[in-house]
């Protein structure tokens, strides 16, 4: 159902409702997916603040929302070249390149993995989402490497299960300014939108944030920067890179939460290696992305 540009303005009757779920309930047509993403995108205020997804409301609170013009619902396949690491009936396990947006949005409405994916599979993946089709997590655009993508509905639940669950092993190899010490340990602060700056994510107070733990370890020192291997144990938006900025580390390449010399042309993030379970078979695989050409390079011209 496309939804056509609107303005909300409810006075909530039941207190203890989770806010995603009280708009998919109260506007029309609304799913609770897409109030997660108005939510996000500063589209809903409740008692004129921001809010999260998750707030549980109050009798009388007042929750305004806004819905913008609905993105295009049409896509259509594009021959991008991907990696393919592992294929099943159920699942891909693919190597996003950078610069690929995982799906359209706003501002990019076509040439994503997900337009790549319709014309690699020749039909949408059956999970139920028309313009997210088979897409179980995130990574940023310019971050290349490992992915999962879900061929049917019941890999797709199974796979976001053990997302949430934290079940999925994560390692990101990421390059970051300065030299980290101790060489091992775990950064732990909540991230959520940026009271200054709703297009950035920040470390903030657990009132107004989700909680982040994010794990880290050495791999060696290089010039004036570390490379790290990353394990971020729950997945909020940006959280490696917000992370690493708030201790004063910034990925390298990252014109968002840091700086960098020329020679970096993106971010210094990869998604290194992914673990998880075979829906089809419960056995726990693993797969590893090398460092791309692009990154290995700006690795040695400093080093």
């Amino acid at each position: 159902m496309t939804l056509e540009p609107a303005e909300y303005n409810l006075v909530v009757e039941t207190s203890g409702v989770r806010l995603d779920r009280y708009l998919a309930e109260s506007c029309p047509g609304l799913s609770r997916t897409h109030a997660q993403e108005l939510v996000a995108g500063g589209n809903v205020t409740v008692n004129g603040a921001p809010a999260r997804p998750s707030l549980r409301l109050r009798s009388g609170d007042r929750v305004r929302v806004t819905v913008p013009p609905e993105r295009p619902g049409s896509l259509i396949p594009e021959a991008i070249p991907f990696g393919v690491l592992y294929e099943d009936d159920d699942l891909l396990v693919v190597d996003k390149p950078a610069g690929l947006p995982v799906h359209p949005a706003r501002g990019h409405p076509g040439h994503t993995l997900v337009n790549a994916l319709l014309a690699y599979l020749g039909s949408p993946p059956d999970t139920g989402d028309p313009l997210r089709p088979g897409i179980v997590h995130r990574l940023d655009m310019d971050t290349s490497g490992v992915m999962l993508v879900a061929k049917n509905r019941v890999a797709q639940a199974n796979l976001a299960g053990q997302f949430k669950s934290r079940s999925v092993t994560k390692v990101y190899l990421a390059l970051v300014r300065g030299h980290l010490a101790p060489e091992q340990g775990a950064i732990e602060a909540p991230v959520g939108r940026d009271p200054r700056n709703r297009r950035r994510m920040a470390v903030v107070n657990e009132n107004r944030g989700r909680t982040a733990r994010t794990g880290y370890r050495v791999v060696r020192y290089v010039g004036d920067y570390t490379l790290l291997e990353v394990a971020p144990e729950t997945g909020r938006t940006h959280q490696i890179r917000v992370h690493l900025a708030a201790i004063g580390h910034p990925v390298a390449g990252d014109s968002t939460y840091g700086r960098g010399p020329a020679q970096f042309s993106r971010q210094f993030l990869h998604s290194h290696r992914l673990g998880f379970f075979l829906p089809s078979s419960g056995e726990y695989v693993e797969f590893e992305s090398a460092l791309p050409p692009d990154l290995q390079e700006a690795l040695e011209s400093i080093g």
